[in-house]
């Protein structure tokens, strides 16, 4: 993997400003103040809302307290999604701080998963780190690695620690020299503009010829839709991390420097602002 620690760092510390309000139907004892939060991208809502929780609790009375959820403009937020890419997809032309309601009850079973403690996370994170490697090392480097480097890199994610992270992590974004890449590349993309949960194939950085496959190769393969015809008008934006890097980005490159902790690309194609 090439050493280019600054751009790891930088995608770890992203921040989003968020203002939680609880929702105007929730029963409360007195008034409930919003909370505001800087949310780490790369974590999980469930993982970091804490101090929310408590905070909104101490004014419900506690027989309306059951599992609390969140939504944006009326779309409940998956929390098995990093927060970043919820925001990304979402809500990333929306002036901040990105205001999210709160609920306490009428959980919407159709549209998320419950997660009742940080196992249920936990289990869905090291799931995918282990679909990741299978598509890029058919699971040799993660099999490896004993139960307590699978440990260390969910309590990295957990307290925030990018050096106790990446101290394991990076043996997952290593490849042999004379592969040129992984063996396939982890990557989701979601469309904003469809109920479709996600679009995931098998494709490989390196194209039959040795040339490296870029960001719009994969586009052009995945999901053509979102790449802008040359004559035409650029509909679409395509976001990761909240930036859109240039279709001309090796995708490889991409993989190695611009995965969410759980090893996967995640990949958002939102409508481009008309204003």
């Amino acid at each position: 993997m090439t050493d280019d620690k600054d751009v790891l760092r930088d995608v770890w510390f992203g921040r989003i400003p968020t203002c939680f309000t609880l929702y105007q139907d929730e029963i409360t004892e007195r008034e409930a103040e919003p909370y505001y939060l800087l949310l780490p991208r790369i974590s999980y809502l469930t993982l970091v809302t804490d101090k929310v929780k408590k905070h909104f609790q101490k004014v419900m009375r506690q027989e309306e307290v059951s599992e609390i959820w969140f939504e944006y403009e009326g779309t409940p937020l998956k929390w098995h999604y990093p927060i970043g890419l919820l925001f990304d997809l979402h809500a990333s032309n929306t002036a901040l701080p990105w205001s999210i309601t709160v609920h306490f009850k009428n959980f919407p079973e159709k549209d998320l998963l419950h997660c009742h403690s940080k196992d249920v996370i936990e289990a869905h994170f090291m799931a995918c780190i282990k679909e990741a490697d299978a598509l890029k090392h058919k699971s040799q480097v993660i099999n490896e690695m004993q139960k307590k480097d699978h440990k260390q890199l969910w309590m990295g994610l957990q307290n925030d620690k990018f050096e106790q992270f990446w101290a394991i992590n990076r043996k997952l974004m290593e490849y042999p020299p004379e592969d040129n890449g992984f063996r396939y590349i982890p990557f989701r993309i979601y469309q904003a503009t469809t109920e479709r949960p996600f679009i995931q194939k098998l494709f490989r950085p390196i194209a039959s010829g040795g040339q490296l496959h870029t960001l719009g190769d994969l586009l052009k393969d995945v999901c053509p839709g979102a790449i802008t015809p040359e004559d035409g008008e650029q509909k679409t934006q395509v976001m990761i991390h909240g930036i859109e890097p240039m279709l001309e980005t090796p995708i490889q490159w991409l993989s190695e420097h611009m995965s969410y902790p759980d090893n996967f690309l995640h990949i958002s194609i939102i409508p481009r602002p008309t204003d």
